[in-house]
């Protein structure tokens, strides 16, 4: 959904960030900000800071920073457009109606009606539990020992032995043959009718981030096959962009998920104060799972069955999680085959033991490879030590690379000599065979210092300019928006000249231009006093004065190296010479 810059601004501005975040994070007021401890990242003292006057926040531990909308789509997870509906609802601000084609709006209503559906069907399935067909089903939680408020907050259900129980109740709720087939809950047939997908299961309702029924799982009574079943996918459900358990764990603020096979296993763990517990139901796992999770952690310790089935889940699932960026460790559930069976075995004391010692992934992958031979024979072993080169080679950032050998060498008692070798032979010839040449460590130029010394200064002088509007007027006699080379702080400084031209200065509006995660960061940043002290008259003019002369001649120089007029070029070297003579009085 579109919104105008109007409509944006109004919901910001009428929702108070102190007030808004007080509600999540207990804040204490010092001088003229806000503080408490940050939601985003574990701390004991407080570093989270909320400026009413600014309304902006800003971690200085973490680095997360931004205005009421970006807090909300942070904390939250919520899409910009939800966090839009829910501060808009909050202020009493009436948006405006989405304006889709037919087509869209046939999609969407569609969509709509198979999640009415669906949560129609659980609710029944929740009720029939209760019922006393549900006897059975009641008793087969009790002996996974489930209390009722675990059975209540995921909401589970039976459907009963007759097959076409739910069919019945949900056309006597009015709804239509094409509507219901559209859910995935039935199967029609012309010989035999319209009969429920689900009989005779205990029933566990699968919710999308926003708590909303996409589609079911079951796991039968007695032994029929297959033992679970899941929805077919629909309008609304894709199995390999679904993870069981993500509407609650996504709460969690445990920094991880608690990555599991199956849903008693997420359940189990909820039950005992594992909130951040989810399940990729019971299929492969993908590249969509894994892109689900790294919207919400940055890291994830994998809970799969310690049999060699669950072993193989978790190597296929490693590369996919690397891939997205996040870290990973293997818990080690032995003697035990998951966590459901080790939680009811030893407890939630014992499980987070395993989970403060669970073991880097690449370690786990080279003991699961170094199983598949047997070590007393010379042979094998050599053999196995080329692996692991073919392993280690695969990591493209030297340090990295020097850090797993150590740490390989360390745990399988290979010589490091001698692996460091294997690993630069195979370096080579992967760099040769794939015409690349071998990489070399980063060597950071001369060139790079001074350009990373320039991005330091725009960002002091950005920084300073948002705390103290009131010298922007006297440095515009000497800089511009054009000045700032950075792409992020050109766009910045536009934004604040623009704002400034119409007396309009508003810092949180700032925010609404930079939706990318880096560039968020990197723009929170500038709300931060540049001076990490309160710094005397003489040092913040000198500081000011410095920074401006040297925005200005890196522009300059850039400037310089695309002029081919002569004319132009002269009146560049003339500007050159002026820069000494910059003297702002603050």
């Amino acid at each position: 959904m579109f919104y105008s810059e109007d409509i944006i601004e109004q919901v910001r501005t009428e929702n108070d960030i102190v007030e808004v975040i007080g509600d999540y994070v207990k804040l204490t007021k010092k001088g003229s900000s806000y503080f408490g401890l940050c939601p985003f990242h574990n701390e004991k003292t407080p570093s989270f800071s909320v400026s009413p006057h600014k309304q902006m926040f800003y971690c200085f531990g973490c680095g997360e920073g931004g205005n009421v909308l970006t807090f909300l789509m942070k904390y939250e997870n919520y899409s910009f457009t939800e966090a839009m509906e829910v501060l808009a609802s909050r202020a009493g601000i009436a948006l405006p109606k989405a304006t889709n084609s037919k087509e869209e709006k046939k999609k969407q209503d569609l969509k709509n009606k198979i999640i009415e559906i669906n949560t129609e069907a659980a609710k029944y399935f929740y009720h029939v539990l209760m019922s006393d067909s549900g006897r059975r089903a009641r008793d087969y939680f009790a002996t996974r020992k489930l209390d009722f408020e675990t059975v209540t907050q995921f909401g589970l259900g039976y459907a009963d032995k007759q097959r076409d129980d739910l069919y019945k109740y949900l056309k006597e709720k009015g709804y239509k043959d094409d509507e219901l087939n559209e859910t995935g809950l039935f199967t029609f047939d012309e010989k035999r009718g319209v009969n429920d997908k689900f009989f005779n299961r205990v029933m566990f309702p699968i919710m999308d981030p926003n708590n909303r029924v996409i589609a079911f799982g079951g796991r039968v009574m007695g032994d029929f096959k297959p033992k679970y079943l899941n929805s077919p996918e629909t309008k609304v459900f894709d199995k390999s962009r679904s993870v069981y358990g993500l509407n609650i764990a996504r709460k969690s603020r445990k920094g991880y998920f608690l990555v599991c096979e199956g849903y008693m296993d997420v359940i189990a763990l909820h039950q005992v104060g594992f909130t951040n517990a989810v399940a990729a139901l019971g299929t492969a796992f993908t590249n969509g799972h894994a892109q689900l999770l790294k919207r919400y952690v940055d890291e994830v310790v994998l809970t799969f069955d310690s049999d060699e089935a669950g072993t193989k889940a978790a190597l296929r699932a490693i590369p996919y999680l690397r891939d997205a960026g996040l870290q990973i460790k293997v818990l080690n559930m032995d003697p035990y085959k998951d966590p459901d069976e080790f939680i009811n075995a030893e407890g939630r004391d014992e499980y987070q033991k395993r989970i403060d010692a669970a073991e880097n992934y690449f370690i786990f992958q080279v003991r699961t490879k170094m199983s598949e031979y047997r070590m007393e024979d010379p042979q094998e072993k050599t053999a196995f030590h080329k692996d692991v080169a073919n392993m280690i080679v695969e990591f493209n950032d030297d340090i990295e690379r020097q850090n797993y050998i150590e740490a390989v060498c360390k745990e399988f008692d290979i010589p490091k000599d001698g692996l460091e070798k294997l690993v630069r032979d195979k370096a080579l010839t992967y760099t040769e065979g794939s015409k690349k040449t071998p990489e070399m460590k980063p060597h950071v130029t001369k060139k790079q210092k001074k350009e990373d010394a320039s991005l330091s200064v725009q960002r002091f002088l950005l920084a300073y300019i948002i705390d103290d509007t009131r010298i922007l007027g006297k440095l515009r006699e000497y800089i511009e928006p054009a000045d700032f080379t950075d792409d992020t702080y050109h766009k910045v400084a536009e934004i604040i000249w623009s704002q400034m031209d119409s007396d309009d200065f508003d810092p949180a509006a700032i925010m609404d231009s930079f939706m990318d995660e880096g560039e968020h960061k990197k723009v929170a940043a500038l709300f931060v006093s540049p001076f990490g002290h309160e710094p005397d008259f003489e040092e913040r003019e000198k500081t000011v004065n410095d920074a401006v002369r040297r925005i200005k001649k890196a522009s300059l120089d850039e400037k310089a190296q695309s002029i081919t007029d002569i004319a132009e070029m002269q009146k560049v070297i003339e500007q050159q010479k002026e820069l000494r003579k910059i003297n702002i009085k603050l």
